[in-house]
């Protein structure tokens, strides 16, 4: 039983094509199957997440991370009478916009297009790809998916202004997303944040030590874990504390995000949109002591020497073949070429952004060396 507040798929706005009803799937189970079917998000196995494969192939990239972020999405979606299916594609798809190299690489391309007198943002580039890029149907070019996907795809992480981003108009900025898309980006932070923390302590970039004395959040557990299992070795201790950490996280927002339903007294889906601020969120206790773990993450662990050397790597050959095409726009695939004719920044950027990390590295060796 969904609660009454749920997105539903036979209220669904439409889609810019309208088609026929499938046999027996509704619109929001075929959105997350034309996702998983998509190219761009098959790429996704080869993007870095934090750790490039220089380390090891052991940790997480784009897809597996995009796994973890649906599994925990769904979990928490069905324990507040949610959309599951509306979620888990929502989940699926956050993440399509991202070019290579994780951050860094985002960073990187939004600083050629600056110099460009234009920007990179990955939301935006997502909502290209599946409005336009993708090309699988002979009746319409893009994946056709409802709007309550596309509009998650925008507002799932951040607002945009209407007066600033006049092409989004139709995507009710004025008002919130419904909360399947409003638990995206808190699924995504508990995914990471945990996901991170034991991949960080693979790669031995960070100690346990590290993570017990700058995560309040993480050492209430481990000394829990300790009187359980004080024979256990260390790793495992730790394992069982992160696993702690991520049920902690994920049970607070389901509680949290209750009691902010019952208190705004929310009954309809309208509710939702109309509230003044977003619903879904965490505890103020457990807000604060999530923050103190991504701030201990940044400072120990993304911003650490051991990866800047990537980073720098990174950045480099983004800038290098940037410039490379802009100066070279031939160069670019014939696919391309109708469209930088018309942009060419906007085209160089849309192709970088779409490229695996294996696979830029090659056009940088082929063409710069």
């Amino acid at each position: 039983m969904l609660a009454p507040y749920a997105a539903r798929a036979e209220q669904t706005r439409g889609r810019r094509h309208p088609e026929h009803r499938h046999a027996y799937r509704d619109d929001y189970q075929r959105d997350r199957d034309r996702v998983i079917h998509s190219r761009a998000f098959r790429r996704l196995e080869n993007k870095t997440q934090v750790f490039t494969r220089r380390l090891s192939d052991h940790f997480r990239n784009r897809l597996t991370h995009t796994i973890e972020v649906a599994q925990i999405s769904r979990t928490i979606a069905a324990e507040l009478d949610l959309n599951v299916d509306l979620v888990e594609t929502l989940a699926l798809v956050h993440d399509i916009g991202h070019p290579p190299f994780g951050h860094a690489g985002e960073h990187a391309l939004d600083a050629c297009m600056r110099e460009q007198g234009l920007f990179f943002d990955h939301n935006l580039h997502a909502l290209r790809i599946v409005e336009y890029f993708e090309q699988r149907y002979a009746d319409f070019r893009g994946l056709n998916l409802t709007f309550e996907v596309r509009e998650g795809i925008i507002k799932h992480s951040r607002d945009y202004s209407a007066r600033e981003y006049p092409q989004l108009a139709e995507y009710l900025l004025d008002k919130r997303p419904p909360l399947e898309a409003q638990l995206i980006d808190l699924t995504d932070e508990i995914a990471y944040l945990t996901a991170d923390l034991d991949d960080g302590l693979e790669s031995e970039i960070i100690t346990l030590a590290d993570i017990r004395k700058g995560s309040g959040l993480f050492e209430r557990f481990y000394v829990e874990v300790e009187k359980l299992y004080p024979q256990a070795a260390e790793k495992l201790k730790a394992n069982e504390a992160i696993k702690r950490v991520l049920n902690a996280l994920a049970g607070d927002l389901i509680e949290a995000t209750k009691s902010r339903v019952r208190a705004a007294k929310i009954e309809t889906l309208e509710d939702v949109r109309n509230a003044p601020r977003r619903l879904a969120g965490f505890s103020e206790g457990l807000e604060i002591e999530r923050a103190e773990l991504k701030k201990f993450l940044y400072q120990k662990l993304y911003y650490s020497p051991e990866l800047a050397r990537d980073k720098d790597d990174s950045k480099r050959v983004i800038a290098e073949m940037f410039a490379f095409w802009m100066q070279h726009p031939e160069k670019l695939p014939e696919s391309y070429q109708d469209d930088a004719k018309a942009s060419l920044p906007q085209t160089v950027c849309d192709y970088i952004a779409g490229m695996t990390d294996n696979f830029i590295n090659e056009q940088h060796r082929a063409l710069i060396g």
